[in-house]
């Protein structure tokens, strides 16, 4: 399969209101703290939206909710995936993402069979405290050479002024978050990711 090399992250239905219509054609929804009423409601919510915009929605951890509301893509961190019936996962037909910041959890990674595997920090990030120091591009390659023809998502600490490095490196996609929500004005980053990605896609 082929990612599109603009990868946004964004935490609630409200944000993929606000940015997919600009042009996003590949978005995660990463909600970690709501009960699951609220969950439900945003994921079938972000569905909606992103089908009415060409969009490919990818839910976060989640992924009992995910076939319940009729989604075709799920996202797991490693501890998710050690927890996940990965056997229900694809027999409900969902896409598989996955994180993985050392070899011993890429080998994890592959050992599920995912449609990409992400690799991050790449760069020192804000998003979340993390155990892992910055991976650098060095690293990136690495992975690239490890899971030949399977798309590859660099994250952690992007701008489009890292791009150029960051897909030179070997990334099929760049994935980013605060970049974008933390900007002063969201929908104008938004599309200078959308420009900057453009001869990648």
């Amino acid at each position: 399969m082929k990612l599109d090399p603009f990868y946004l992250i964004v935490d609630s239905a409200a944000w993929i209101e606000r940015l997919v219509p600009l042009g996003v054609r590949l978005v995660q929804l990463r909600i970690k703290e709501m009960d699951e009423a609220g969950l439900r409601a945003e994921i079938a919510e972000a569905k909606r939206l992103c089908a009415a915009h060409g969009c490919q929605l990818i839910v976060n951890d989640h992924w009992q909710l995910a076939i319940e509301t009729g989604c075709d893509f799920v996202h797991l961190g490693q501890e998710d995936l050690a927890e996940a019936d990965l056997a229900v996962i694809r027999r409900a037909g969902l896409k598989l993402g996955v994180s993985t910041h050392d070899g011993a959890e890429l080998q994890t990674a592959l050992d599920a069979n995912p449609e990409y595997v992400a690799l991050g920090p790449v760069y020192p990030t804000i998003l979340k405290k993390m155990k892992w120091r910055p991976q650098g591009l060095d690293r990136l390659a690495d992975w690239r050479q490890r899971v030949p023809g399977l798309p590859l998502v660099a994250i952690g600490g992007l701008n489009p002024e890292r791009l150029p490095g960051v897909f030179a490196a070997g990334a099929d996609s760049a994935a980013v978050v605060t970049d974008i929500t933390l900007n002063p004005d969201p929908e104008a980053r938004t599309r200078e990711w959308i420009a900057a990605t453009a001869q990648w896609r």
